[in-house]
Formats: structure tokens, sequence, C-alpha cells
């Protein structure tokens, strides 16, 4: 009887222990399952873990083609990229301002001066070409008697002495013929400022040919023939600042 419990006894520990053991694998399964089913299977695509700091780094340094990336190097003795020093190119002096048109220093060079002082923009090689263009359209329209076109190009008191020849060239009866072959000079004699006038004297060389005929169609002057030099002294006004940009003739002078 004794031999019995003794059995029994160990018996119910046996079957205790394979309760709580099946209770234990149970509840471990169990886990295992839910972990499995929360968590996944690792595949081998994974993407590496999110790292909420590495993003923010990334965006704040820049890439090392970018510009910016030089400016974040910090350079450690001996690792200095050597400087090349950029060609120096050699000091061309200015030229003068008013070359191949007046001396440095001249009175002219001078006039030239105080006019390109209130009138920016000034050219007086610009100024040159419309002077020349100027002298050969007054010449021709002198010739021809066009009064019209003679008024937009000289200044009041000019254009009534042009006229009043004129008006004795056909009171005569007679006619006056001028061609131009060339103008070979065109040369500034004098400049200058007189309040807010700036005039501008020119010396011109042209060679032209004239003839002036009378009523009987003879010739009376000149040679149809023939070309001649003729030089001529004009001075040139314009009221500096204004917006007709046009400047009038008013002196003339024939020199010989």
């Amino acid at each position: 009887m004794a031999g019995w419990s003794a059995v029994q006894a160990k018996r119910g520990k046996s079957d205790v222990f394979d309760i709580y053991t099946i209770i234990f694998l149970a509840l471990a399964v169990f886990i295992f399952i839910r972990l499995r089913s929360v968590l996944g299977q690792r595949t081998g695509r994974e993407r590496p873990p999110y790292d909420p700091y590495s993003r923010r780094d990334a965006a704040k340094a820049p890439a090392a083609n970018d510009p910016r990336a030089s400016d974040k190097v910090v350079n450690f003795p001996g690792t200095e990229p050597s400087h090349v020093p950029e060609p120096v190119e050699p000091d061309v002096p200015a030229q003068p301002r008013w070359t191949g048109v007046a001396e440095i220093g001249s009175a002219v060079a001078n006039g030239l001066d105080a006019i390109a002082a209130q009138e920016r923009g000034f050219d007086v090689k610009h100024f040159l070409e419309g002077a020349r263009s100027a002298y050969e359209m007054i010449v021709v329209a002198f010739a021809n008697g066009d009064r019209r076109a003679l008024k937009d190009l000289l200044a009041r008191d000019v254009f009534d002495g042009f006229s009043a020849a004129i008006a004795e060239r056909e009171a005569r009866g007679e006619t006056m013929q001028t061609s131009f072959v060339a103008i070979s000079k065109s040369d500034i004699v004098d400049a200058q400022v007189k309040g807010k006038t700036a005039q501008i004297t020119v010396r011109f060389v042209s060679q032209l040919i004239s003839v002036t005929r009378n009523a009987a169609g003879e010739t009376v002057d000149g040679d149809a023939e023939a070309v001649v030099d003729v030089t001529d002294v004009w001075t040139f006004s314009r009221d500096l600042g204004a917006r007709d940009p046009n400047w009038k003739l008013v002196a003339t002078e024939a020199a010989s």
C-alpha cells in the first residue's frame, strides 16, 4: 500500500509537470505566431531601417560635385590645393579722347572737352560725318536755288544772306550748276562753348565742278569741264541739351 502511494505521488508530480510544459509550449507557439504575423518574414529585399536623422543630414550636406561643397571642406595642413595665379593682362594705355581730331592740350581739344561735359554722348566723329553731309547739301542747294532745303540747315541770318544771293542771280537770269567730286579734308579748327551754345568750326577742302550761265546759256563763271579745289571755313552751332540734335550753319568764310 505504501508502495502504491509513492507511485501515485510520483505520477501526480509527472502529470503536473506535463501540463505546465504543454501550457508553456502552447504560449510560446502562440507568441511566435503573433510575432511572425506582425513582423513578417525577411526576403532579402527589405529597405534598410529608417533613420530619421540620416535624411535630414543628407539634405543639409551638398553633393560632392556641388560648387557649395567647397565651402564646407576644411583642408588640413599639406593638403591645400596649389593656387594657380590667373594670367595678368598687360595694361593698355587709354587712347586720347580726340585721337585723329585734335591734339592733347590744344584749344580744339579743350573746346571739345567743354562740349562733351555738357552734352552726354557727344561723338565728334559722328559730328564730322554730319558736317560733311551738310556741307555738300548746302552747296548743291545754293546752286539749285533751293531755299526750302537751305532753311532747315542754316541759321536765320546766314539763310537771309544765301537767299539774297540767289535772288540776285535770278534777277540777272543766271543759273548755276555745281557737282561734287569729293571732300578730301574736313578738319576741326575751333571748338568752344558760349553759355549753353556749342560752336564748332570746320575747314573743308573739296573738289567741285561749277559753272554759271546767263539766260542765253553762255558761261559767265566757272568751267563745266574743270575740277576746282575749293576751301571753305564753316561754323556750326547747336544749343546743348536741346531736343533737336541738328547743328546749323551760323557763319561761312572762303579760305585761300
